[in-house]
């Protein structure tokens, strides 16, 4: 890929799983967290919002996942299922920086959590969750707490509990960032082995070039005071990536691109 290739905005083909049409987000102690952002989604793409701490990737975020609201522009999801008064029905998982699972249940019983929710017969709950806990590594420690699971395992336990339901979208909120180097290479592996296997719709947020590079078809930089969109670039090397590719000329001048990329993000 070319660096004029990489610096180039690609816009989606066909109607996008999300779009995002002039976004911003002032809380109220008047901090401008996000501004004018225009972001589109497409089916089964990987994408990374990257950018400095304070940029308003995870506000963003939160609010694609409609946990929080814009204070001006829209969100939309124009290829979901709406319901019986016109809003839209968002099919999503969330995995937080934090595994947040419940200490009192085993990996099995949180991983069926949000089919327990949906009313799914504990049977077919408990076939589900296992099954996921198998494709994230974790076959085996069905019975365990997570106060027995490393930090590395009680993450697989969360992603396998956002993938579950089977979502159109994950969205995935620095979810490596406290581990170790080693741990977070084989888990970005594992990552994209299921994003490659179901074909979901995955926006990554990270501050790391080297992962964002490493993951995405997509990166979006950000700049931060207020959070807004600098770039759109395209990641066009191939899958399945590997070691190999971590160490490749490719690999490294994508990241160079990336990076310097950032660089005149944050200056402004």
């Amino acid at each position: 890929m070319t660096s004029s290739a990489a610096a180039a905005i690609r816009e989606t083909k066909g109607r996008p799983l999300v779009s995002v049409r002039g976004v911003s987000k002032q809380f109220s102690n008047g901090t401008l967290a996000v501004r004018g952002v225009d972001l589109d989604l497409a089916d089964g793409e990987f994408v990374s919002l990257l950018g400095p701490a304070g940029c308003g990737k995870s506000t963003l975020l939160r609010m694609i996942a409609g946990l929080g609201a814009p204070s001006v522009g829209t969100i939309e999801w124009p290829t979901a299922p709406h319901d019986s008064r016109g809003l839209a029905e968002p099919d999503l998982g969330f995995v937080f920086q934090d595994p947040t699972l419940m200490p009192w249940a085993t990996a099995l019983k949180n991983v069926m959590l949000p089919m327990t929710l949906a009313g799914v017969s504990k049977p077919d709950a408990e076939a589900r969750a296992a099954e996921m806990l198998a494709l994230v590594g974790l076959k085996g420690f069905e019975a365990s707490y997570p106060r027995e699971l490393s930090g590395g395992m009680k993450m697989r336990v969360s992603i396998a509990r956002a993938l579950v339901t089977k979502p159109k979208i994950l969205l995935m909120d620095e979810p490596f960032a406290a581990l170790d180097e080693i741990t977070r290479h084989k888990l970005n592996d594992d990552l994209l082995g299921l994003w490659e296997r179901n074909r979901f719709t995955a926006v990554f947020v990270t501050h790391s070039v080297f992962e964002s590079v490493y993951l995405s078809q997509r990166i979006v930089v950000m700049a931060a005071r207020p959070g807004r969109v600098m770039a759109d670039l395209r990641v066009d090397a191939a899958y399945p990536r590997d070691d190999l590719f971590r160490t490749s000329a490719e690999y490294a001048h994508l990241c160079r691109v990336a990076s310097e990329t950032l660089k005149k993000a944050i200056a402004g």
